[in-house]
């Protein structure tokens, strides 16, 4: 038979712009609540019944927390002794930890009038737009317009099971920069010159980064003005961009994934199952 309930109480810190605020909200909405959060974790620590977190102080969307507080309850299974604090800690901090940072490069071709002058080993690794040269300096005035947390509705595919994700996302790095043929300098006495976009965040939406592309080569080639790419940004629909500003596949690369020295560490003991509880002191971070 199964012991009581053990209650803890947990201090928890957390970054709002990605919540709708702190209190759970359904899963169909755009933006979800630090508390769906929090007991996704606690479900990992499987608990005989569902964990319910009683939060003590209201926020709104957007708004930050250095130290907010809840109760909870947990019932282990038959013969199975409370977490302990350190427990608990851990093991919440393990299920919260932040995701890795991801970083992509698509690869622009400029200088060709033709498809057939794009060189035969870059074929399928680039995308050479038609048009003409690129502005370059529109290209990355617009870029700035991207960068930092925004509502990317407009930037994700239009597909309905795309709608599901949250559409923020924080941009870290949005930059057009040189690039360089894979196989060496044999494009450069055909006037041909790479670029690449280099963009990095912790999360994409399905699309984001092609459509995002699409839409600066737009800018440098003249057909949209940076202004114009921020109201598209401020429309937050993605039927509001226009079906030729996705960039095709072909370009596009996975450059890097970054962990953290703490999502690199290894567990601190066997049984990571009994892990889980919170001191006064101690933040879930």
């Amino acid at each position: 038979m199964a012991g009581a309930p053990a209650r803890y109480l947990v201090f928890f810190q957390y970054f709002g712009t990605r919540y709708s605020g702190v209190m759970e909200t359904k899963s169909d909405q755009a933006l979800v609540g630090v508390q769906n959060y929090l007991e996704k974790a606690a479900e990992q620590l499987k608990p005989s019944a569902p964990i319910k977190f009683h939060i003590s102080s209201r926020t709104d969307s957007g708004v930050h927390a250095l130290a907010n507080a809840a109760h909870l309850d947990i019932q282990r299974g038959p013969g199975r002794a409370p977490f302990t604090g350190p427990q608990l800690l851990q093991g919440l901090n393990h299920h919260l930890k932040p995701e890795p940072i991801r970083t992509y490069i698509y690869r622009l071709l400029l200088g060709c009038a033709h498809r057939s002058q794009i060189p035969v080993f870059e074929q399928d690794l680039c995308w050479a737009p038609p048009g003409g040269p690129l502005d370059i300096p529109a290209m990355r005035a617009a870029a700035q317009l991207l960068l930092g947390t925004h509502d990317f509705s407009t930037f994700r595919s239009p597909r309905p099971e795309a709608a599901a994700q949250s559409p923020v996302r924080t941009l870290q790095l949005l930059q057009l920069q040189r690039g360089h043929g894979l196989l060496g300098q044999h494009h450069l006495h055909r006037g041909l010159e790479f670029w690449e976009v280099k963009v990095k965040s912790k999360s994409f939406l399905y699309r984001q980064v092609r459509r995002m592309v699409g839409a600066l080569v737009a800018v440098g080639q003249g057909r949209l003005a940076p202004g114009q790419l921020q109201a598209l940004l401020e429309l937050r629909d993605p039927r509001a961009l226009p079906p030729h500003a996705t960039a095709p596949p072909q370009g596009l690369f996975l450059h890097s994934v970054e962990y953290g020295q703490r999502d690199l560490a290894p567990p601190s003991a066997p049984g990571e199952e009994e892990l889980c509880g919170l001191s006064q002191k101690e933040f879930i971070t």
